[in-house]
């Protein structure tokens, strides 16, 4: 099946980010559900589950014009409408809908009971030096070297918001290097299709939409530990840097 690509490289980045995001849902349900089938098998309804990061008490990355938190959930609901008008036989759960604040654990849960096929959760990166731009996308796995881990442990930390958070992560400590090294060697039953997941996107980032392409990395992310499918976890641009996050907050 082939969808228009016409006027993807849009001033504004939502709608070129909503198109990559809905071909990533065809494509990897058709080529990345498994090697060993050629295709996948038939079912009724495929079910997405997109996470808004952050929200609530937690902002994420806070720029000079906007919270992480805000830009997550305009993507996360654009997105998902987007798949729900255009796309027959695809279900859409978001794991928030509105500026709520919800526990890492709870947005795992919420598509392991609905049994998804595919999550993807939705961040805005950000650093102290404004001059780093571009987009990059995560699996479940092993930190690759100390951006990974610094990546991780930032979007992990938000668990220090929880009731009881030790207990409930089995002792993690999200402040401690050592902590993230071990966790992140457990093994993902899913790692090869949402590497694939991963994959894609960053392609459709770089060659649709002239985003810098940072690439595909593997670290510990607590929101993707317990996931029962194919998960990803997208640092879709810079709030740090003017560039893109004028970008990102346009409409």
């Amino acid at each position: 099946m082939r969808w228009p690509t016409k006027n993807l490289k849009h001033r504004t980045i939502f709608p070129g980010l909503i198109s990559v995001l809905l071909i990533i849902v065809l494509t990897g349900f058709i080529h990345g559900y498994d090697s060993r089938h050629t295709s996948p098998p038939a079912k009724e309804e495929w079910i997405v589950v997109i996470d808004a990061g952050h929200g609530g008490k937690d902002p994420g990355t806070v720029g000079r014009k906007s919270r992480e938190k805000d830009l997550t959930l305009a993507l996360a609901l654009k997105t998902g409408k987007y798949i729900e008008d255009k796309i027959p036989g695809v279900k859409v759960i978001y794991t928030r809908t509105t500026d709520t604040f919800v526990e890492l654990y709870k947005r795992a849960e919420i598509a392991n009971r609905a049994k998804a096929d595919l999550f993807i959760s939705i961040h805005i990166n950000g650093l102290p030096d404004s001059r780093v731009r571009g987009a990059e996308t995560y699996a479940m796995g092993i930190h690759m070297d100390d951006g990974n881990l610094q990546v991780a442990m930032k979007e992990n930390a938000v668990i220090t918001l929880e009731e009881d958070y030790s207990t409930r992560y089995q002792g993690y400590d999200p402040n401690s290097s050592e902590s993230f090294i071990t966790f992140s060697l457990i093994q993902n039953l899913y790692l090869e299709q949402s590497l694939n997941f991963a994959s894609y996107i960053q392609n459709q980032f770089r060659e649709k939409i002239g985003l810098r392409d940072r690439g595909v990395k593997q670290a510990g992310f607590l929101v993707l530990w317990q996931t029962t499918m194919p998960s990803v976890l997208v640092e879709a641009g810079f709030s740090s840097n003017a560039e893109e996050e004028k970008i990102l907050v346009s409409e």
